[in-house]
């Protein structure tokens, strides 16, 4: 005798939910078909929500009707009527605004020291030497942390390859991402890409405090901040108001550079912020076909300034095409193997010995 709707029905009526009604009961079941022997049927719950949680019962439906002798196959599906339940915003967090007020000078807790790399003019390889030197020391096994404060010019995403939103549980606090073993934070990830920044200076400030103050860096070794050129309001703010462990000065050799650099280590004299070294950018360019070396911005300009201060070079760094590919690639230089990534290491080395990071 050929099953029926009606004898696939009765077993389904055993099927019960947990308030003791069956499916039938329930109304649940849908599209139900019999055709020699070929039972098909859909169950559907009342939401998404109930769907995930209906697994068992669809099984236990299945197991009924198989156990019906003249059925020799069924097939069973679970959906779900109606749009689920939309997930809870996540906490809205801003950036900028005004600061508030600190009785004085804070460093985030856990952060041992904090490195300012800064320049008197943009153009000059501050950011590609922040990113590089964050890599080469993680590399030698510090714990490193790279906070991007170039507020109107952010480059370390692209540089450093990451383009995701920081996560915010709570609307205020900001969890840092990771890249290359180092704890990164910049304001162009909370930006869109293209989009440009367009702050007063004390909007400028109060996203500074967040950054630092916000942020959980957790236990850090050292903290690099790669300043914006100039001496400026971020300058200013982070110098009086951080516990600041001492600054590093970029600059390449030739004179124009130079003018503006000697500005930039007058604002840190002025602000009381130590000057730990001085690093030459595009000291010279080595030709890739015969060897030779070609001073294109002139030769041992940033050497002298820094003999003239009493201060140490901390590197010469020459014009190098693998910088600025592995730069725009999102893989700093400093975490490969080749020359350039040793002559990082080798500044990263001078800088750990010399108990600044």
């Amino acid at each position: 005798m050929a099953v029926t709707k009606a004898d696939i029905e009765a077993a389904l009526s055993r099927v019960m939910l947990p308030d003791g009604r069956s499916l039938i009961k329930h109304d649940l079941v849908r599209a139900l078909s019999v055709e020699a022997g070929v039972v098909r049927f859909v169950i559907e719950a009342p939401s998404p929500e109930a769907a995930r949680a209906m697994g068992p019962l669809r099984d236990a439906a299945e197991r009924c009707v198989k156990d019906i002798p003249e059925v020799t196959q069924v097939t069973v599906a679970l959906t779900a009527h109606g749009p689920g339940a939309k997930p809870a915003a996540p906490p809205s967090l801003k950036v900028g605004g005004h600061p508030k007020p600190q009785e004085g000078p804070t460093k985030p807790s856990g952060v041992q020291r904090i490195l300012a790399i800064g320049s008197g003019k943009g153009g000059v390889g501050k950011s590609t030497i922040s990113s590089n030197l964050a890599v080469a020391l993680a590399r030698a096994g510090r714990r490193v942390g790279l906070l991007d404060a170039d507020i109107y010019g952010p480059s370390q995403p692209r540089m450093m390859g990451v383009n995701k939103r920081p996560a915010s549980p709570d609307g205020k606090t900001i969890i840092p991402l990771q890249a290359h073993g180092v704890t990164l934070m910049s304001i162009g990830f909370m930006m869109e890409e293209g989009k440009a920044v367009v702050w007063r200076g004390p909007m400028l400030m109060g996203a500074l405090q967040q950054m630092l103050g916000q942020v959980e860096w957790g236990e850090l070794d050292v903290l690099i901040v790669d300043l914006p050129p100039g001496t400026g309001d971020v300058q200013l703010t982070l110098c009086t108001k951080t516990e600041l462990t001492g600054a590093i000065v970029v600059s390449t050799p030739q004179d124009v550079a130079l003018i503006d650099a000697r500005k930039a280590l007058d604002m840190f004299a002025t602000l009381k912020t130590p000057v730990l070294g001085l690093i030459e950018n595009m000291s010279m360019f080595v030709c890739p076909d015969c060897g030779a070396q070609h001073q294109i911005f002139g030769e041992g300009g940033v050497r002298r300034e820094a003999e003239k201060m009493g201060v140490p070079l901390l590197g010469a760094l020459p014009i190098d095409l693998e910088t600025r590919l592995a730069g725009d690639a999102g893989t700093p230089v400093a975490a490969g193997d080749g020359v350039m990534a040793q002559a990082y290491a080798k500044i990263a080395q001078g800088l750990i010995k010399g108990g600044m990071a």
